[in-house]
């Protein structure tokens, strides 16, 4: 029976899909979807789904009927393209919208459903679990830290991950850090007297550009939790420098304490972690109002999630933008041109986790009440 079932779902979803392809009329795709093909259905040839090929023909009624009957908006094929990355390879804009607009919708109803305790989320997601020091805080925390020089001369922090590479931080953000500090702080009003506020040491590099400023901050705590970082900043001497100010641990550790809430509010924050995913940094958005100085004080982030693929990049980009809205923050954007030669070998042995030509930095400013 099940073996009969399966058969059948993979004969119309087959025809399904070569339907859409042949561009026949929507009346007849919908008679399709009545009769049982699953919309859901990606083709063993190259993996591509009902809404993929709505794409590729650049039908925009068919795309909207297809999401509005439950198409998978972030199915990736065998190259791993969304329908979104085909609409965009196109440059068809109202498509491409659509269909992003469609998974900025479904990630709003899963962070919604996420913050309800009561709310039954096994049966409504399925999203794998990652355990590893990437996708773990825990597993992070107990992992081992290599910091080394790169080919290039570059520094590199990086943990093991199943026999991997995968670069914690690595020098080619150097530019990227750069710029958003002299966004975070020129022309500040408060530029004699910054408290300065930085989740997540890393390598040290936006620290550094905060230390190097004209006038340096008055006040500036770090947050790191990692021990071989924290080894790594006393060999360095950041315990030893002035205004600086080191507490041992995750931010969740602290957010509520004394020690960020004492001092009337930071002028400036950032936050750049690691193995921590976009609900947690959502979290972190909601606590904003209650460390942040008053409206003049900005707020930045390492902006790097789904940033191995354009669409789910953009998809997380105005998310975030929302979210921040939400807590009463506007969000200015620019671009950080982070395109590489590929002779220049960034990754060398590390995987890669940011493969935009553009780096989309954030800017956040609490509206005036």
């Amino acid at each position: 029976m099940d073996v009969n079932v399966d058969s059948l779902a993979t004969e119309l979803g087959e025809e399904l899909i070569n339907q859409i392809l042949a561009d026949a009329p929507i009346q007849d795709i919908l008679k399709l979807l009545d009769s049982g093909a699953p919309i859901w259905y990606q083709n063993s040839a190259e993996g591509i789904s009902p809404l993929h090929a709505a794409a590729y023909i650049q039908n925009l009624d068919l795309v909207k009927m297809l999401i509005d009957k439950g198409a998978v908006w972030n199915a990736v094929n065998y190259l791993k393209h969304t329908a979104g990355d085909i609409a965009l390879s196109f440059n068809n804009e109202s498509i491409y919208t659509v269909i992003r607009d469609a998974g900025i919708r479904s990630e709003l109803v899963l962070g919604l459903l996420e913050r309800q305790p009561e709310a039954n989320l096994s049966s409504l997601i399925l999203r794998a679990t990652d355990s590893t020091a990437s996708g773990s805080s825990h597993t992070f925390l107990v992992s081992k830290l290599k910091y080394s020089v790169n080919e290039n001369g570059e520094h590199v922090c990086s943990v093991d991950v199943d026999g991997e590479e995968v670069g914690v931080m690595m020098g080619w953000e150097t530019d990227i850090m750069r710029q958003t500090v002299e966004k975070l702080c020129q022309g500040h009003s408060k530029s004699n007297d910054l408290k300065v506020l930085n989740i997540g040491f890393g390598l040290g590099i936006i620290d550094t550009f905060f230390q190097e400023l004209p006038n340096p901050p008055t006040e500036h705590v770090i947050i790191e939790p990692h021990p071989d970082v924290l080894n790594f900043m006393q060999e360095q001497g950041w315990y030893e420098r002035n205004g600086v100010k080191i507490l041992e641990g995750r931010w969740q550790d602290f957010i509520e304490s004394d020690d960020l809430t004492k001092n009337g509010g930071f002028n400036v924050v950032y936050t750049d972690t690691f193995s921590e995913d976009y609900s947690d940094l959502r979290k972190f958005f909601d606590c904003l109002p209650d460390i942040l100085a008053d409206s003049n004080s900005r707020f930045g982030f390492f902006n790097g999630l789904g940033a191995t693929n354009a669409f789910f990049y953009d998809i997380y980009t105005r998310i975030s933008e929302l979210h921040l809205l939400g807590v009463g923050m506007d969000v200015r954007w620019s671009d950080v041109d982070v395109g590489f030669d590929a002779d220049e070998g960034r990754w060398g042995k590390s995987r890669e986790y940011f493969s935009q030509p553009f780096y989309r930095l954030p800017i956040g400013k609490m509206k005036a009440s």
